[in-house]
Order: C-alpha cells, then structure tokens, then sequence
C-alpha cells in the first residue's frame, strides 16, 4: 500500500500547480484498502462551483491514469 499512496502523491504533485494558479490546493487524506483515494479540497476548490469538474476531470482522471489500481477519488470535508 505504500508503493501506492506513493505514487498517488506524485500523481497529486502534477495537478497541484494548476490548482494552485486559481489559489486552490488538494490534500491526500487517505488511500484505503480498496484502492479508494480520498482528498480534501482546499483554498478557492474547498468553496468552487466547479469542484465536482475539478475533483473527477482533474484530480481523479490524474491520478487513476498514473495508479491505474484506484477505483475512485472522492472529496472529504473537514
């Protein structure tokens, strides 16, 4: 499991930068034993109208192309 929340990590570290241009910033909460990743939207995504585009088209789409073993990402509130 380490090897994979690894590689989530680096897959985050690229998508990062485009969050940051618009002031927002995802965290890694957890990957679980289900391949299930989940984040925490912060900065200008916590509140966007477009989180939900920004969480599947970007995020996801991002680190299930570099993990191809996660399922799915989802969002998690504070």
């Amino acid at each position: 499991m380490e090897e994979i929340t690894s590689k989530v990590t680096a897959a985050i570290a690229l998508i990062r930068p485009f969050l940051n241009e618009d002031g927002g910033d995802v965290e890694l909460v957890e990957v679980t034993e289900s391949f299930e990743v989940k984040v925490r939207l912060m900065g200008s995504c916590r509140d966007c109208s477009m989180k939900q585009s920004t969480l599947k088209g970007g995020i996801e789409e991002t680190i299930i192309k570099a993990v191809p073993e996660v399922r799915f990402v989802v969002a998690v509130e504070d």
